[in-house]
C-alpha cells in the first residue's frame, strides 16, 4: 500500500502558491484495508475515504471507461492492481496529473511540470474527450491562472472544439454547468473563462444569447468591473446578462438553474438598465423613480437594492451612471416615510398603502425640486 499527494496540491506547491486542499490517492489497497485503519468510506460510485484524524480525502487508485454521453457516462474500476500512472492518466490536465510520494518524490509521467513552466494547459490524453465537463474545468483553470500567464495550448483548444462540434456539451446537465460557472465567476480573471468557452464554441451552446459581439463585449466589461468591486455571485451573474433583453435573459438564467437570488438580481438588472437609460438627466420623473423603487421591492429587500445599484454602476455607460444618483436620492428620501405616523393619523388598510405611496412621491418630488432649483 502506497499513498501519494495528488492533483492541485502538488501543482500549487510547484507554483509557489498556498495549498488550500490536499487530496490523496492510495495504490495497492482494498476498501477493507482502509476501513481497518480507521478510515470512513464516503464514496458510493468509487471508494473514497476520510482520514480518521485530518478528514482529508483518500481515494483508491482507479481507472474510468466511457460508456455513454455526458458527465455520468462512465464505468469505474478500482482494485489493488491499478497503478499510480493509470490513475493519473484519467485526469484532465497535465498540471493536475502529478503526484508526490510520502518520501517527497515527484511522479510526473505526463510532463506536467514542463507545462507549468511553459504556462500551458494541456490535456493528459485523448480520454479528455470523454468528459465534456472538462471543457468548463479547463476554462476555469485558465481564468484562475491567467494572471500567471497561463493559456490553453493549441492542441487542447482544437480538441475542445471537436468535442463541441460532436455535440458532447449538449449532454451536460444544467446543475453541473452552473456549478462550474459559479466557481469561475470568482476566479482571478473570470472574463477569461467565458472567452475560452467562446473560442472553443461552447459558449454558443451554453449561453447562446452572448454570441453577438455587442452582447459579449458588454458582458465581459461589466463582469470585470463587478469583479474589481468584489461583487457577490449574484452581482457577477447579473453583470453577465446585463446586455440581454429581460425575457431572453430571464429564460437563460432559469435554464442554467441559477439560484433564485441570482435569477432575481439578473432580471432586475435587465429591467433597470433600459429604464435608467431613458431617464431625463435634467428632469427625472418622480413617478417613474417611485415605480422603479417599488419594482425593486426596496423596502422589503434593501440589501438586494444595494446590490442592484452596484451592478448598474458597473454595467451602465458613464453617461448613464450619473442618472443613478437620482434613483439613489429618491430611495433615500422615500425611505424616510414612517408608516406608523400615518397609522396614528387614522390611515388603515388600502388607505394606508395609498397614503404611504402619496407621501413617498411627494418627498421624491420635493427632493428633485431642491436639486433643480
Amino acid at each position: 500500500m502506497q499513498t501519494y499527494l495528488v492533483g492541485g496540491a502538488v501543482r500549487d506547491e510547484l507554483l509557489g502558491l498556498k495549498v488550500k486542499d490536499r487530496d490523496w490517492v492510495v495504490v495497492g489497497a482494498t476498501p477493507e484495508q482502509m476501513l481497518a485503519r480507521g478510515f470512513t468510506q464516503v464514496g458510493s460510485d468509487f471508494p473514497v475515504f476520510l482520514h480518521p484524524k485530518t478528514h482529508e480525502e483518500y481515494a483508491l487508485a482507479r481507472t474510468e471507461r466511457k460508456q455513454g454521453h455526458g458527465y455520468h457516462g462512465f464505468s469505474v474500476y478500482s482494485a489493488p492492481d491499478v497503478t499510480l500512472e493509470e490513475d493519473l492518466l484519467r485526469r484532465d490536465l497535465t498540471i493536475n496529473a502529478m503526484a508526490r510520494s510520502e518520501q517527497g518524490e515527484l511522479s510526473d509521467p505526463f510532463d506536467g511540470r514542463k507545462d507549468l513552466e511553459a504556462r500551458e494547459l494541456r490535456h493528459v490524453s485523448m480520454a479528455f474527450k470523454e468528459d465534456p465537463l472538462r471543457i468548463l474545468r479547463t476554462a476555469r483553470f485558465a481564468a484562475r491562472f491567467q494572471p500567471l500567464g497561463f493559456r490553453v495550448c493549441a492542441e487542447t483548444m482544437e480538441l475542445m472544439r471537436s468535442m463541441v462540434a460532436e455535440g458532447e456539451v449538449e449532454h451536460l446537465v444544467p446543475e453541473r454547468v452552473w456549478q462550474e460557472i459559479q466557481r469561475a465567476l470568482h476566479e482571478n480573471n473570470p472574463a477569461t473563462f467565458f472567452q475560452v468557452l467562446r473560442d472553443c464554441g461552447a459558449l454558443a451552446v451554453l449561453i447562446p444569447e452572448l454570441s453577438p459581439e455587442a452582447h459579449f463585449s458588454a458582458a465581459i466589461a461589466a463582469l470585470q468591473r463587478v469583479h474589481a468591486s468584489n461583487g457577490s455571485t449574484a452581482e457577477r451573474f447579473a453583470s453577465l446578462l446585463c446586455a440581454l433583453d429581460e425575457p431572453a435573459g430571464t429564460a437563460r438564467a432559469k435554464a442554467l438553474k441559477a439560484p433564485n437570488d441570482c435569477q432575481q438580481l439578473a432580471r432586475l438588472t435587465m429591467i433597470f438598465t433600459p429604464a435608467i437609460q431613458q431617464l431625463d438627466p435634467l428632469q427625472p420623473d418622480a413617478g417613474v423613480l417611485l415605480k422603479l423603487l417599488e419594482k425593486a421591492d426596496l423596502w422589503r429587500r434593501p440589501e438586494r437594492f444595494a446590490q442592484l445599484l452596484n451592478v448598474l454602476a458597473c454595467t451602465l455607460e458613464p453617461a448613464n451612471r450619473a442618472k443613478l444618483e437620482a434613483l439613489q436620492n429618491a430611495a433615500k428620501v422615500a425611505s424616510t416615510v414612517d408608516p406608523k405616523i400615518l397609522m396614528e393619523q387614522g390611515f388603515l388598510g388600502k388607505e394606508l398603502g395609498d397614503a404611504i405611496r402619496t407621501e413617498r412621491l411627494a418627498r421624491i418630488n420635493q427632493a428633485l425640486s431642491s436639486l433643480l432649483s
